[in-house]
């Protein structure tokens, strides 16, 4: 599996060339519940360095779970489009969840790669962006690139630097050494922060909770092999840690998630089927600009 670092995209005048001369268009998705703390940061700073200075981002799109909180109002002030997840497919129903979030994304927005940043990030930057663009722009042979970064844990003894992940380490990592080794190299493989091309997302099914990210690694590395998969060191990521019954319930969703993939499983119903598969996409976008080529 390939590894790069931020600082391999930091050029973004030359990175915005390669862009436009492979013809590609990029789009933002930042999928959010009650982020009123962070998200207009977020969404200024993205904006200003990704859209406004440097031209990668065609599309930075907030979709929104619902928000009881001003996350929706602060958003579009700063300079997102906003939508709520209810609105995109309303036939289909409404489902609560982060990947409810991602897979009405792939919908709602229109580049060629889509690129993912969680709300809650307290040290934004636009490396958590051009990070994982970059390789898929530079490399026409990757589909799905994640973040990595150090995640430090606040605790009553003080700040453990390495201390975040607590699921990976304690589940998903145990996991995947069993059944999926290739997916070991990952450093984190629940990280929010990744880009993948729209012909990858649209054919595979998506989790609606916190199970999406595990499925979607497992799904790629299936469908494309592990050399369609690579990740991007961004150094340090600070967010609010979650509560132990967070963590619990997360990890439930991505136990379902993960049985669902084991041999002669079948898929939760609670998952979202490829958005290839529904007619109303398939109008919207008649041809995926940007199939991954598998290597010999």
């Amino acid at each position: 599996m390939r590894s790069f670092h931020h600082h391999d995209f930091s050029g973004l005048d030359a990175l915005v060339s390669e862009k436009e001369t492979a013809g590609l268009t990029v789009s933002l998705c930042i999928p959010t519940l009650n982020e009123e703390g962070t998200i207009a940061r977020i969404v200024e700073n993205i904006r200003h360095s990704l859209v406004d200075t440097h031209h990668l981002l065609d599309e930075l799109v907030v979709i929104d779970s619902g928000s009881t909180d001003r996350t929706r109002a602060l958003a579009a002030e700063a300079g997102a489009e906003v939508i709520e997840a209810a609105d995109i497919l309303p036939f289909q129903g409404k489902r609560m969840g982060k990947g409810e979030n991602l897979w009405k994304a792939v919908h709602h927005c229109r580049g060629d790669i889509i690129c993912f940043v969680d709300g809650d990030i307290g040290n934004i930057h636009p490396r958590f962006v051009y990070g994982t663009v970059g390789p898929l722009v530079r490399h026409a042979e990757l589909g799905y690139v994640k973040g990595f970064y150090e995640r430090p844990l606040l605790a009553t003894e003080g700040v453990d630097p390495r201390g975040g992940g607590r699921v990976t380490e304690i589940l998903v990592r145990p996991l995947f050494a069993r059944f999926c080794p290739d997916l070991t190299a990952l450093h984190q493989p629940l990280a929010g922060e990744y880009a993948a091309r729209r012909s990858v997302l649209e054919a595979i099914p998506f989790p609606t909770g916190y199970g999406v990210e595990t499925a979607h690694l497992i799904d790629v590395w299936r469908l494309h092999g592990i050399e369609a998969i690579a990740q991007t060191d961004l150094d340090e990521r600070i967010h609010r840690n979650r509560s132990l019954a967070d963590l619990g319930r997360m990890s439930g969703e991505i136990l379902d998630a993960f049985f669902s993939r084991l041999p002669n499983a079948s898929l939760s119903s609670t998952e979202r089927p490829p958005m290839n598969s529904l007619s109303e996409y398939r109008e919207r976008f008649p041809a995926s600009a940007q199939p991954v080529k598998r290597n010999a």
